[in-house]
């Protein structure tokens, strides 16, 4: 079984989400994190946290770059190469984070991913 509360939510939610709405709130969360990290600047552990929030955002960018980069992607090709240049954005972003650790670095790819989390909650319908 589960080993606490919050695992058993995130399987459940994992699997009563759809492909887009799990996208968008993998997102929200990889904003989340660096968000706290932004607002608790001078916390003691913030550098062990800032690392742990900008490793999940390169896990999701790069999760996003192997799908884009599958043959099988049924994405319009100019879309897939914006997303794949904005994930190259954003590594690039935050290996500069890391090296010179700035709070409003973080804005940008907290926008970023707040953005595009709410364009995969949007319907196709409503666009």
């Amino acid at each position: 079984m589960y080993q606490n509360p919050v695992d058993a939510y995130t399987t459940m939610q994992k699997e009563s989400l759809s492909g887009r709405e799990l996208e968008a709130s993998v997102l929200s969360r990889a904003a989340l994190m660096l968000k706290q990290v932004q607002e608790n600047w001078d916390a003691s552990d913030r550098d062990a946290k800032l690392r742990e929030a900008i490793k999940f955002n390169q896990k999701v960018w790069s999760f996003f770059q192997a799908e884009l980069s599958s043959p099988e992607n049924p994405l319009p090709r100019n879309l897939k190469e914006d997303i794949l240049n904005l994930s190259l954005f954003v590594d690039n972003h935050l290996f500069n984070v890391l090296a010179f650790p700035e709070p409003e670095k973080l804005s940008i790819v907290i926008d970023i991913n707040f953005n595009i989390a709410t364009g995969l909650r949007t319907k196709p319908s409503e666009q």
